[in-house]
């Protein structure tokens, strides 16, 4: 038993790591991100406003301040900063979490998706140069 007692938390510790990297993985955002967002927005060096604004620095950026992008006033007039779990809220369910929007999506369900996405999406800045961030 006492052996057992030592193994467990080290097995519990290795499965909350292993679970994270596999739960955040840019590639599989990637992914995501063309399969579901790609028709609507760019990301990188030559992204332009589209149906919906550049994601360019999308984390940790206050709504509606894509330049050049026709926003919502429901977006526009918002208080809210992406922050991780704003966006995970808003992607999750963008007219629950912003009545008012113009974003067309219904709503994205998968944990593992939505949290490949925002690894994804973390890695480009605001002029849209990609980094591992």
């Amino acid at each position: 038993m006492p052996a057992l007692c030592r193994i467990l938390p080290a097995f519990a510790f290795f499965l909350i790591i292993t679970g994270t990297a596999a739960a955040q993985d840019a590639a599989k955002g990637e992914a995501v991100f063309k399969r579901l967002c790609g028709t609507c927005h760019m990301v990188g060096p030559d992204a332009k406003n589209r149906l919906g604004p550049t994601l360019n620095g999308i984390v940790d950026r206050k709504a509606g301040q894509v330049p050049g992008y026709a926003y919502s006033p429901a977006n526009r007039g918002s208080s809210v900063t992406w922050g991780e779990t704003e966006l995970k809220t808003y992607l999750r369910d963008p007219r629950g979490f912003m009545p008012g929007t113009k974003m067309l999506y219904a709503g994205l369900r998968s944990d593992a998706d939505l949290a490949d996405l925002l690894a994804y999406l973390r890695r480009f800045d605001v002029e849209g140069k990609a980094a591992d961030r």
